[in-house]
């Protein structure tokens, strides 16, 4: 029996991938932390909008508010509310689907396709959390569900999923030309701009490969090839080196770099 739910999704270049669902636990760990963060962050909000206040009503020699505080007091309104959307909205969009909670648990937030999410998907996570909290509704979605969807996950068709550790991933046999190319690639591109999932189908590729048809395999390899390199900014391959060395390359470079996080 499994601890952790997993589930199997195929992506836009045909590979299917299996990922772990977060869990209830880690979940509720992780928004335990980022209420925390956010939390401290809005009171030393309310102590600034406190002094502000006072000093205005201080200044114009009149106990209570003026209409200069309450303009504050409402700027402010709006500071704190934008502060609590902003803050998973934000931190999902540019961590890769991750907050400082999620980063810490290590689980993240991906698509139902299994690609990262944007800022479209995390706003709309965002702005159904209050919903979710409400009677704990997203926690018995989340507890009943299948898929561990909250209300948010539902509308933003996204999961929250454990992160991979690269380096916990079976090895892979990889020739001598392809390991001289890693470190090549290493040198010169920022392999970090891949994401995990991209790692993840390239080790999926490689590792099913051999089963394919020749001309399936060329095709996809192509594919990935000119994916890897759209998102290493990379204009073209190295000379005289096929797709699949490629792959393997950017393969190992993908691991020794996190590695050496």
């Amino acid at each position: 029996m499994r601890l952790f739910n997993t589930i199997r999704i195929q992506t836009p270049e045909s590979i299917e991938l299996e990922f772990t669902l977060a869990g209830i636990g880690n979940r509720a760990l992780a928004l335990l932390i980022d209420y925390i963060i956010l939390n401290l962050s809005l009171l030393s909000l309310l102590i600034l909008t406190f002094f502000v206040v006072y000093s205005l009503a201080f200044d114009n020699v009149v106990l209570g508010f003026d209409l200069d505080s309450q303009w504050v007091i409402a700027g402010m309104a709006l500071v704190i509310y934008g502060l609590y959307v902003g803050y998973f909205v934000g931190f999902e969009t540019l961590w890769q689907g991750q907050t400082p909670g999620k980063r810490l648990v290590k689980i993240r937030v991906i698509r139902d396709n299994a690609q990262p999410i944007g800022l479209f998907q995390a706003t709309l996570r965002s702005l159904l959390r209050p919903v979710d909290d409400i009677l704990f509704i997203g926690f018995l979605f989340i507890l009943l569900g299948e898929k561990e969807k909250r209300l948010g996950d539902w509308l933003a068709n996204t999961l929250v999923v454990q992160a991979e550790n690269p380096n916990a991933v079976t090895r892979l046999n990889i020739p001598q030309g392809s390991q001289t190319l890693a470190q090549q690639l290493l040198a010169r591109e920022d392999i970090s701009r891949m994401l995990p999932d991209d790692f993840a189908i390239v080790r999926e590729y490689l590792q099913r490969r051999s089963k394919m048809k020749i001309a399936a395999r060329t095709k996809l390899a192509t594919q990935l090839a000119e994916r890897v390199q759209e998102i290493l900014g990379m204009e073209e391959r190295p000379l005289k080196v096929d797709v699949d060395h490629f792959l393997e390359a950017v393969y190992l470079a993908y691991q020794q770099q996190s590695r050496g996080k």
